[in-house]
């Protein structure tokens, strides 16, 4: 059974409010009772990964915790110090994150652009995330995107599909993630950039494409629920 993870990246979007708003929607009784028998019926195992802005973290955290049925879906944040605790006015820890999320996203291209993130930098917050037991969603933006040693998941996420409605064709995407799948022997390969209901299966079908990173679209909470029964 192949398995795929499906990241839901809200970016800096959502009061604490819509947050609620969006779950009190996204786990209505029928996403539920299909995420509990989807596995009898396909061919693949789905986990989904919802990377809020982090001071919902707890919140969410909460309320995925009231659910008395267990639900295939983990809470991630989008980004870490590159520092330990400590006198780091702004930062936030990857030890502070422990037992509220399980997955990092590191080395975004709009962090890359946005605030400078060199890959010194974002080595360094793996390293932070690794050494704390969290895991790594590590972002390419091609094959020539330097990776730390142990990355176990790699999202490629070309830079002119991110928020564009103009996504990778899904067979350079494929061959992309058979890159790092056989020369750098990443396990898991996500694509990300522009995904839809309509065009995910396109990715999500593909031999070494192991789920996708989800941008705009998981901030609505029908379509980002249509894109995980898609995939």
């Amino acid at each position: 059974m192949k398995k795929l993870l499906l990241v839901g990246n809200w970016k800096s979007h959502k009061t604490l409010q819509e947050a609620h708003t969006f779950m009190i929607a996204f786990l209505n009784n029928s996403f539920i009772e299909w995420l509990h028998t989807h596995a009898e019926n396909e061919d693949k195992s789905k986990r989904i990964i919802i990377c809020p802005p982090i001071l919902l973290i707890p919140d969410l955290d909460r309320m995925l915790e009231q659910i008395q049925a267990k639900i295939p879906i983990d809470l991630g944040v989008q980004d870490i110090s590159p520092f330990p605790i400590g006198s780091h006015t702004g930062e936030v820890a990857a030890s502070e994150i422990v037992g509220l999320a399980k997955y990092v996203i590191v080395g975004h291209s709009e962090r890359r652009k946005e605030f400078g993130e060199t890959d010194e930098l974002v080595f360094q917050k793996v390293n932070a995330a690794k050494e704390s037991g969290l895991e790594p969603i590590f972002c390419v933006q091609g094959k020539d995107t330097a990776v730390p040693e142990g990355i176990k998941i790699v999202a490629y996420e070309p830079i002119g599909a991110i928020g564009s409605a103009h996504p990778d064709d899904p067979q350079h995407a494929e061959s992309v993630a058979a890159f790092f799948k056989e020369e750098k022997h990443i396990p898991f390969v996500l694509y990300g950039g522009s995904i839809t209901a309509e065009n995910v299966s396109l990715y999500t079908t593909k031999p070494h494409i192991d789920g996708v990173l989800v941008g705009g679209a998981s901030l609505d909470p029908t379509s980002f629920s249509e894109i995980i029964q898609r995939a």
